[in-house]
């Protein structure tokens, strides 16, 4: 079972806990990351989620999750980093970009976006069974075609709009 704990819309702690799955009240928010692995040729990390998955089956995103009751945001990252994909990261390598207030089912959250630039092999990754089943390494304009044609979740879609051009100053 997980727990959440929950914020405000200042973002201010509310110093209670929310079972995941539960419906969040309207004026109730939990921490969301989301991680945008970056390589020296200029392309970003996705993941294809498990046709299981309740929430967008089958479909592309970055790697990302929520935030557990007691986790910080950065080892939140660290977490959903390593067991999404199996890539180990330092804290100091991912670096925030941005912090935005976004909705997903009706289920409000506050999005932590973190940025790791990494050269990593495919083959060296470690999918999360029941969680993803397969990666690979895009452009964004290979993302954007992607998003289009409806293959990548909508969520991944609008934060990665939101922040390309910070993402491609600093690749």
């Amino acid at each position: 079972m997980e727990y959440w704990d929950l914020y405000d819309k200042n973002r201010k702690p509310l110093n209670k806990t929310h079972q995941r799955g539960i419906p969040l009240n309207d004026d109730e928010y939990h921490i969301v990351v989301s991680i945008i692995t970056v390589n020296s040729k200029k392309q970003i990390l996705i993941t294809r989620r498990a046709p299981t998955k309740e929430i967008y089956p089958n479909l592309w995103e970055n790697t990302g999750g929520s935030v557990i009751s007691g986790e910080t945001s950065l080892n939140a990252a660290l977490r959903e980093l390593f067991e999404e994909t199996g890539i180990t990261a330092l804290k100091d390598e991912l670096i925030k970009i941005d912090t935005l207030m976004g909705t997903r089912k009706g289920h409000f959250a506050f999005v932590d976006i973190y940025m790791l630039k990494k050269d990593i092999e495919i083959d060296k990754l470690k999918m999360q069974p029941g969680e993803t089943t397969e990666a690979k390494w895009v452009t964004f304009k290979q993302f954007e075609e992607m998003a289009e044609k409806g293959e990548v979740s909508g969520s991944t879609a609008k934060r990665l709009e939101a922040v390309k051009g910070i993402i491609e100053k600093n690749m």
